[in-house]
């Protein structure tokens, strides 16, 4: 399964990237919110207060209480905005306090373009979007514009519209519904917002028929004039994509039904639209408009790591990813149906294929990151951790198969690690915490490790399952070796043989396992003195005699031993480090 299936963002990228200046915008008051431009509920609490005071109420702990208690209703920001102010002129200057900003909300950046302002003005600039309708009296998106050097045309009246550029020919078209915060006949009452003049209806009419659309910051339960203006709509040219960061209303979802939009839960509209317009620009980048969503994914997460500026959209790459990989598998993790008539088999190639897109991103993160990505990982591995311990009924081996999908995670980060020589980043992902159903700490490298993994929890019958594996001693390491290091390494492994690569990461986590199972240097010439080094010899190198040959000659040599020490592998001892391998190539024949 790749990405592009579950993921609406890149199924939208490649639309657009398809299909230029076909998709309009609707912008609503919810993406100037984190510009500090409150909303309307925000301006109403304000309105309340300020009605009140002039009513010799003095200050309340909560005015939304003394206002239902004084009035018997809900406050309504219509009705408010007309008691404080009669006329057209004086509310354009109520509203007006509200959007622009002082200079102490200029020093902090607020009431400034957003995030989603800026990339919607860069899609503009790339010929992606031309037209924008929005609800908002502010200029934010004005603003983000011309700091590209776009000179919009703005509609915000009937005046404007007659004497505008025709929409076919201009770069960037913005349809102010509701008005302009300097004109006094801007939209705020329910009776001024109830229907728009035709010469509106006529255009908006035009374009929600012929553009695609994509609705951030709207609700879609007020605006009844907009509202209209959805649903006598006569076709669907071109798809709809709505955000949510909450459950819509039921308003809501009737315009959604009647557009069959597809719904974005859960991005706030500065990550959707940044990340949109980076899908947009790695694609243009690539020149690969029919590239899987995991290639996108793993092209973007290169650009950001390329550049320091860039911390904020790779946080966001990560955690969307992460988002969409627990989301995906918590209900599987907590469903108590029987698991007897479904194969191992099938289950393991289900979960491999789900969390690929998150394991090969990490791979990229450990190859070319500087260790301030850690926690992301952290956070990924953790996290799928604890969905699959919240359930802890069932069979043995379906529980413990569900902490695979996390340990993917830490084999994928770990080999990029591996590759980079950043051992010291490995040894402190193998020694971070978790924390299991019974809140008994363990750490990653013994409880994700490909040894317990396999074997320490009884699966290994049921990972010889698969072809070529019914008589191996170590089924599902030699699975990772050759089968998932061989769609991972595209992205990371350069030269280097994948299989090789995965060996010498399954080497250190051995060091750190047996460290954490507390084989100190008495224990461990202990168990090679009485030939019961074999109980701690496990994974491929338990066997694979040539690459243990080849790693014993190679840490012997300062060039890889040095940094295998420094970083707290082999208990930092030369000769415990040379002791090991011994034992190894005892173990494999040697």
């Amino acid at each position: 399964m790749t990405a592009i299936a579950s993921d609406p963002t890149t199924q939208l990228a490649f639309s657009m990237y398809e299909n230029k200046g076909v998709y309009a915008v609707l912008l609503g008051s919810g993406v100037s919110r984190s510009a500090g431009i409150p909303t309307g509920w925000e301006i109403t609490m304000e309105l309340v207060r300020r009605a009140g005071i002039a009513w010799n109420a003095g200050e309340q702990e909560d005015w939304l209480s003394w206002y239902v208690g004084q009035t018997g209703q809900q406050p309504n920001y219509s009705l408010l905005l007309e008691t404080l102010a009669s006329t057209q002129s004086e509310r354009r200057a109520i509203i007006q306090g509200f959007l622009e900003p002082n200079e102490q909300e200029l020093e902090d950046g607020l009431k400034v373009p957003t995030r989603a302002h800026r990339a919607i003005a860069a899609m503009v600039k790339s010929g992606h979007v031309r037209v924008i309708i929005t609800t908002n009296f502010d200029r934010l998106m004005e603003n983000a514009l011309r700091d590209l050097g776009i000179e919009p045309t703005v509609v915000s009246s009937v005046d404007t519209l007659l004497g505008a550029e025709p929409l076919t020919h201009t770069q960037c078209y913005i349809f102010k519904v509701h008005g302009d915060y300097k004109d006094a006949r801007i939209l705020n009452t329910d009776i001024e917002l109830g229907d728009y003049p035709c010469e509106f209806n006529n255009l908006l009419d035009r374009i929600i028929d012929e553009f695609g659309l994509i609705v951030a910051g709207w609700s879609g339960e007020w605006d009844h004039a907009l509202r209209a203006a959805f649903l006598r709509a006569p076709s669907r040219r071109y798809p709809t994509f709505w955000l949510a960061r909450g459950r819509l209303s039921e308003r809501g979802n009737e315009l959604v039904a009647h557009r069959r939009a597809t719904v974005v839960s859960g991005a706030d509209a500065d990550a959707f639209f940044d990340g949109l317009n980076v899908k947009l620009e790695t694609i243009q980048q690539s020149r690969q408009p029919n590239s899987l969503g995991i290639d996108l994914t793993i092209a973007m997460a290169k650009r950001f790591l390329a550049k320091p500026e860039h911390r904020i959209q790779l946080d966001d790459l990560v955690a969307s990813q992460t988002h969409q990989a627990i989301a995906h598998f918590a209900p599987i993790f907590e469903s108590r149906e029987d698991r007897r008539s479904q194969s191992f088999t099938d289950w393991v190639l289900m979960f491999e294929s789900t969390i690929e897109p998150l394991a090969r991103l990490c791979t990229v993160l450990g190859r070319w990151g500087t260790g301030s990505e850690l926690n992301l990982v952290l956070d990924a591995i953790k996290g799928l951790y604890v969905e699959a311990q919240r359930e802890q009924s069932g069979y043995t081996h379906w529980l413990a198969l569900k902490s695979y999908p996390a340990a993917l995670i830490m084999y994928g980060y770990g080999m990029g690690l591996t590759r980079a020589g950043r051992l010291a980043d490995l040894y402190k992902l193998l020694g971070s915490a978790l924390v299991n159903k019974r809140e008994t700490p363990s750490v990653m490298g013994e409880t994700l490790s490909p040894f317990y993994v396999e074997d320490g929890t009884g699966l290994i019958q049921h990972w010889r399952g698969f072809e070529g594996q019914s008589n191996a001693k170590t089924p599902m390491s030699n699975r990772l070796a050759s089968v998932l290091t061989a769609r991972w390494a595209q992205n990371f492994a350069g030269v280097h043989d994948p299989v090789l690569l995965y060996e010498r990461f399954e080497f250190l986590c051995l060091l750190r396992f047996a460290q954490e199972r507390g084989v100190d240097e008495g224990v461990l010439n202990d168990m090679i003195g009485k030939n019961q080094f074999r109980h701690i010899a496990m994974g491929r190198l338990s066997w694979n005699s040539e690459t243990i040959k080849r790693f014993a000659h190679e840490y012997s040599t300062d060039e890889h031993q040095a940094p295998l020490l420094a970083a707290g592998f082999a208990m930092g001892s030369q000769s415990y480090l040379k002791r090991f391998l011994e034992g190894l190539l005892r173990v494999s024949g040697w």
